[in-house]
């Protein structure tokens, strides 16, 4: 019998998952919406699987991606996730995640990704999976944004994409203020001296995606 929990701040997302996943023989799905339950699940079930989403209100996903798998290292771990830039996917990777799939896949995907996890592989989405290997293999590990703690790059990359201060608090859940001292932090260790220099960075090393039907 294969135990999943979903964890995602969406009812509407919990629910349409565990229906998918309900579908699947020998599977108990249970469910979690932030943290702290997420961490209260896990103490008291033996779970072979986490799905996880990677944008939370109390801490980011890749957050307790870190915390999960130093509790729980053999927990398989498949991230859930909007974002199909790279560096997201990497940086999950880097923490023990297993998977990597993106919210616009299809139904198919993820059940290939559930079966490919749990027999002891690795799957990546496919919306990003022609792109992921070059950057595992380039030396670009001295790049500036590399020095991003990894609620920092979020706040990079929400800036990066054209967002102000009060629109990207507003999508990462924090205060303005603190998007500002992000933002102060960002530009120092990046030796950036503002939002266009930002934004320049990130399309320049393809950190961002340009809508090119403009």
């Amino acid at each position: 019998m294969t135990r999943i929990l979903v964890v995602d701040d969406h009812p509407i997302v919990r629910k349409g998952l565990k229906e998918i996943l309900a579908k699947m023989s020998d599977t108990i799905v249970d469910e979690a919406a932030n943290a702290v339950e997420t961490m209260h699940k896990l103490k008291g079930n033996n779970y072979n699987l986490l799905l996880l989403d990677i944008s939370f209100p109390d801490r980011s996903g890749i957050e307790i991606l870190e915390e999960v798998k130093k509790q729980y290292p053999g927990l398989k771990i498949i991230m859930i996730s909007i974002h199909t830039e790279e560096e997201y996917a990497i940086r999950c990777f880097k923490l023990g995640a297993e998977g990597y799939i993106s919210k616009n896949d299809e139904i198919e995907e993820l059940a290939l990704a559930i079966r490919k996890v749990l027999s002891g592989g690795r799957f990546i989405s496919s919306t990003i999976s022609e792109e992921l290997p070059k950057y595992f293999k380039s030396s670009s590990e001295e790049l500036p944004h590399k020095k991003l703690s990894n609620r920092e790059f979020q706040v990079f990359l929400s800036i990066a994409s054209g967002n102000s201060i009060k629109e990207t608090a507003n999508k990462l859940y924090l205060s303005e203020k603190t998007v500002s001292t992000y933002r102060t932090r960002i530009l120092e260790k990046m030796n950036l001296k503002n939002n266009a220099g930002i934004i320049y960075y990130a399309i320049k090393n393809k950190l961002v995606k340009i809508d090119n039907s403009l």
